[in-house]
């Protein structure tokens, strides 16, 4: 064989041993039990086939150094040597750097590696040192450790230890945690005095607790019942047109939640804090519709969701207040869910604190319009509306008994709002205390208006921003603008779950094998090629 290609095919033996031996020691992996005969078998080779190459030729080299053109080649030669070494160095240095200053880059069309909105604004307005305890045996850790590292680099103020909860049972007792919770790992977050635990290892489970450990004081939401709302308790309340996750979603956000039977109470209690009114289809009692007016005189916070064709008598008590309940139905053949033009999708969200963040569409389900009266629309706002291509058919009979719909003069042409929200003065100002007190504004009452109840029921809260939509609007009925966010989701992205042993298999073959394969076919090509041409 030719010298000159055993000294190259040496030279690629001994670069790729030593391109492995820094990988090795500058990326943090550990020497599996294959590494060092890998990189001791291309060393030797490598010397092997250069010494070779060098006593097959001996005579040749002798005559180059005699030459002038071995003092250049050394010349030259040299200065490959000090730049070669001085790259080896800003690497090196770029390692050590990247150790020290830390910067994250999430690409996936999701951000399934980003905290949310929810998460980061929680995390900026920490005011004391949240300590966080991973109970997590060392083999298990690294999931965990993934989604703790966002938390801390969002944070300063967020702390964590990784314990193994075998090594220490003495702070497992301390802590008060039920070893029976260790088996899968557990989460404990202590916020001064107070602690929480988490089993689930997701950033909704995680930021959910931490809303609970910050958010201290707890306000109260009633549900309505005794018109056929959607229910909160109970057996059907779990089913697919139950309300079991807004409660559970609100519950998230610290809040209690109850049922109310008006008619029993005769007014709303004085500890509500928001009133729910989720999907009637009965008529209210005269002394309800009072009490819920006197509610809102008083500066309640109220929330309607009445589908198409409810039998309910709200419609009259809601013109009283400003809002114009469509008797129609919205249809929109180009944005429906699956080409289901009953089902549109809104994603045209105008400026309010609700809907601001929000980008991604809310889904809907056989939904009405909403909208202010023009003498209410300095008060009333439209919160969201569908596309331009919908519109709001006003032949409902015709709509829901042949399945037929076009639009003409008599419909409400998109884009169609489909809520509103405002702030309405509809009760007298309280008296002003103490002779000095300047003469006091009248409570302002806060209304939402939603014209589908389907879109926060168990089958869709989960859909698109339906969750984001309905929890942000009870947020801004309680005055909790800061709550109002866009919140974790369920992931989206898929992993692939290796084994150690399948792990570096695969990094052996993409980051030695192949790579010093097709290397060594490099160099026997262009010495083919070279070879040809001499001849």
């Amino acid at each position: 064989m030719d010298s000159g290609l055993l000294g190259w095919l040496g030279a690629v033996a001994l670069l790729f041993g030593l391109l492995s031996l820094i990988l090795q020691l500058f990326s943090g992996f550990t020497f599996l039990s294959f590494d060092l005969p890998w990189i001791w078998a291309n060393f030797v080779i490598g010397l092997l086939l250069l010494g070779a190459a060098v006593v097959s030729n001996l005579d040749s080299l002798r005559e180059r150094l005699r030459s002038g053109g071995a003092r250049r080649a050394g010349k030259y030669g040299t200065s490959a040597v000090l730049a070669a070494l001085l790259s080896v160095v800003l690497l090196a240095l770029l390692a050590f750097l990247s150790t020290r200053y830390h910067v994250r880059w999430d690409w996936t069309e999701t951000g399934s590696h980003s905290l949310t909105e929810q998460t980061t604004k929680l995390l900026g307005g920490l005011q004391q040192d949240v300590q966080v305890t991973a109970f997590y045996q060392p083999v298990a850790a690294a999931p965990a450790r993934d989604l703790l590292d966002r938390y801390q680099y969002a944070s300063p103020r967020f702390k964590v230890s990784f314990v193994d909860p075998q090594a220490r049972p003495g702070l497992v007792k301390e802590l008060g945690v039920d070893e029976s919770k260790l088996g899968s790992g557990l989460l404990v977050l202590k916020l001064g005095e107070e602690k929480t635990e988490v089993g689930e290892l997701t950033e909704q489970a995680l930021t959910n607790a931490l809303v609970k450990l910050t958010r201290r004081e707890s306000k109260k939401v009633y549900f309505l019942t005794g018109h056929n709302e959607r229910p909160i308790e109970g057996e059907e309340a779990g089913k697919e047109q139950g309300f079991q996750f807004a409660r559970d979603a609100l519950a998230n956000e610290n809040y209690s939640v109850e049922s109310l039977l008006l008619a029993a109470k005769g007014e709303v209690p004085e500890d509500a804090d928001a009133v729910v009114v989720a999907g009637p289809t009965r008529p209210f009692h005269p002394t309800e519709k009072d009490a819920l007016k006197r509610y809102l005189e008083r500066g309640g916070a109220l929330l309607v969701m009445v589908d198409p064709r409810a039998a309910t008598d709200l419609y009259d008590l809601l013109g009283e207040w400003g809002v114009e309940v469509g008797d129609d139905v919205v249809v929109d053949r180009v944005q429906g869910l699956f080409g289901r033009p009953v089902s549109p999708f809104a994603a045209e969200y105008p400026e309010h604190p609700i809907t601001e963040g929000m980008r991604e569409p809310t889904l809907f389900h056989v939904a009405r319009s909403v909208q202010p009266k023009p003498e209410a629309a300095a008060a009333l706002s439209v919160l969201v509306r569908t596309s331009e291509e919908s519109w709001a058919e006003r032949d409902v009979d015709g709509l829901f008994r042949d399945g037929q719909a076009a639009l003409d003069d008599k419909d409400l042409k998109g884009p169609v709002p489909i809520a509103v929200a405002g702030q309405l003065e509809l009760g007298a100002a309280k008296p002003a205390e103490g002779a000095e007190a300047e003469a006091a504004e009248p409570e302002k009452a806060r209304l939402v208006v939603v014209g589908d109840a389907d879109f926060a029921t168990n089958g869709l809260l989960s859909q698109f921003r339906n969750r984001d939509f309905f929890v942000n609007s009870v947020n801004w009925l309680l005055g909790d603008v800061e709550a109002i966010s866009i919140r974790p989701g369920d992931a989206r992205a898929s992993r692939l779950q290796l084994t150690p042993q399948i792990f570096a298999q695969l990094r052996y073959l993409s980051l030695f094998v192949l790579p010093e394969a097709i290397a060594v076919a490099g160099v026997l090509v262009w010495w083919r090629r070279r070879r040809a041409q001499v001849r």
